[in-house]
């Protein structure tokens, strides 16, 4: 037993005592002198060779004392903590040596607490939920966006340009008659009415013809780039080419030659049907986000803020992947953003903040309920993921820890809990907004922080934060012993 005591200091906060045995101080000395051997030199010796009672004498008894306890931290800390039923959040921290000698050790640290929680109200609670019903409209913009993917482009060689044509354009920016970086493209396809460039840009090449030289003037948004955050710009612009879309004729052979089906009629059921299913997955997840909000909304917990700066920093380390697929940088992308990093980490940790606080609020539930997750439950989890990346569970319990993944499952029962006990709302009418999915349009998407599954974190090589306390590092040189 390695636990003196355990005495609770401030909210959340723990202070541990813990106790080393003479024996068990012994036993590290002898592992500590092992590992140390080969780097320690004795007159007489050869380097390595000097046996460890010899060491002791010339340097002192206590001489692998520090190394020893290295060696014990992370298993007499991990049962100090273990028998005082502590469940921690982060790594121990203010650790102080109390005692070190033959007689063992003594050492007291402070541990931060996962926090209790009290829940608000999670059942009868009320929401809207969206129509998963597909509409016409959104069948005509599907079919529009394949007519686009399927079009092909004719030079225009007999008329100025007009909205929705393909310029080759060659441009070169200027603000205060000097050229700026990023401001010169050659040979630049450019759809005109898309967007791509700032405002104003593309509307001033709209009557232009196929050889023509001419200034765009425009002023940069305030939200650009610091450096060109509303300036004054003017373009050199030269048209190399001008071309239009030629698009098929919407019949069955157009259907036939897109799809697996043979009639125009067929493809449009079969859109149909697959934009009901992502309205209806859209919505679920909708409601569930507005019952979750309202269930974090209704809690109340003081949240440790280790526990959000730990969370705030696993969501940017996910975005700098999610970047770096793109081959992007996360500091490069901020600067497109116009976001200063000490911006996008404040932004990150009220998400954090929310996103600890839900999680916090779900448990409690679990065991206010009593909701638990089997061993078949897991069983099928590992399963599915098994097929999902391809690797033989035995394998992927290697990535996975059973018990993180049974809690998870635990979570996701209590999300159903909630939804199975909550009423639908009728949603209010909307106005008809312009949708960029009607256009093919991608918007930059917002930042999210929809958490990993713990087989999602181990797909991507995500290590998890051990439990075990890790090694104290000491500060003790030995360099007078090296040769």
């Amino acid at each position: 037993m390695s636990l003196k005591s355990a005495n609770k200091v401030e909210t959340n906060v723990y202070s541990v005592e813990v106790e080393i045995s003479a024996e068990q101080l012994k036993e590290a000395t002898v592992k500590a002198y092992n590992q140390q051997k080969k780097k320690i030199a004795l007159p007489g010796f050869r380097k390595g060779k000097a046996p460890k009672a010899m060491i002791e004498k010339m340097y002192g008894e206590g001489f692998f004392y520090e190394d020893a306890l290295d060696i014990l931290y992370p298993d007499v800390v991990g049962e100090a903590i273990e028998e005082a039923k502590l469940e921690i959040v982060a790594a121990p921290y203010d650790v102080e040596i109390t005692k070190l000698d033959k007689d063992g050790a003594a050492l007291t640290l402070k541990v931060t607490v996962k926090p209790d929680v009290e829940l608000g109200e999670y059942k009868g609670l009320k929401a809207e939920k969206e129509s998963a019903e597909a509409t016409d409209e959104e069948v005509d913009a599907e079919i529009k966006n394949l007519l686009e993917r399927n079009s092909r482009l004719v030079t225009v060689e007999d008329r100025a340009v007009v909205s929705g044509d393909i310029t080759d354009i060659n441009f070169e920016g200027f603000v205060d008659g000097v050229a700026f970086d990023g401001g010169k493209g050659e040979n630049f396809d450019l759809e005109i009415g898309s967007g791509q460039f700032i405002p104003g840009f593309e509307d001033q090449i709209i009557g232009k013809n196929a050889g023509d030289e001419f200034d765009v003037n425009v002023t940069f948004p305030t939200e650009y780039a610091p450096e060109l955050a509303g300036k004054d710009a003017t373009f050199k612009v030269k048209v190399n080419e001008i071309k239009s879309k030629e698009y098929p004729e919407l019949d069955d052979e157009f259907a036939k030659d897109v799809s697996e089906f043979d009639t125009l009629d067929e493809l449009k059921a079969d859109i149909k049907a697959k934009i009901g299913e992502s309205k209806a997955q859209r919505a679920k997840d909708a409601f569930e986000s507005a019952l979750l909000k309202q269930v974090c909304e209704g809690a109340t917990v003081e949240i440790p803020q280790v526990m959000i700066d730990n969370k705030a920093d696993e969501m940017k380390q996910q975005t700098e992947q999610q970047m770096a697929q793109q081959g992007l940088a996360l500091d490069i992308y901020l600067q497109y953003m116009g976001l200063s990093m000490d911006k996008y980490m404040e932004d990150l940790k009220a998400q954090a903040e929310i996103q600890v606080k839900t999680r916090l609020a779900l448990e409690k539930i679990v065991e206010v309920e009593n909701i638990e997750a089997t061993d078949a439950d897991v069983d099928a989890e590992f399963a599915k993921y098994a097929e999902m990346y391809k690797m033989d569970v035995d394998n992927l319990k290697k990535f996975i820890n059973p018990e993180e993944l049974k809690k998870d499952l635990a979570i996701g029962k209590a999300v159903d809990f909630i939804v199975e006990n909550a009423k639908v709302g009728k949603p209010a009418a909307k106005k008809a907004t312009k949708k960029a999915a009607a256009d093919g349009e991608e918007k930059p998407a917002k930042k999210t922080t929809a958490k990993k599954t713990t087989a999602k974190k181990a797909a991507d090589g995500e290590e998890k934060a051990a439990k075990k306390p890790a090694a104290k590092k000491t500060t003790k040189k030995k360099e007078e012993a090296a040769e």
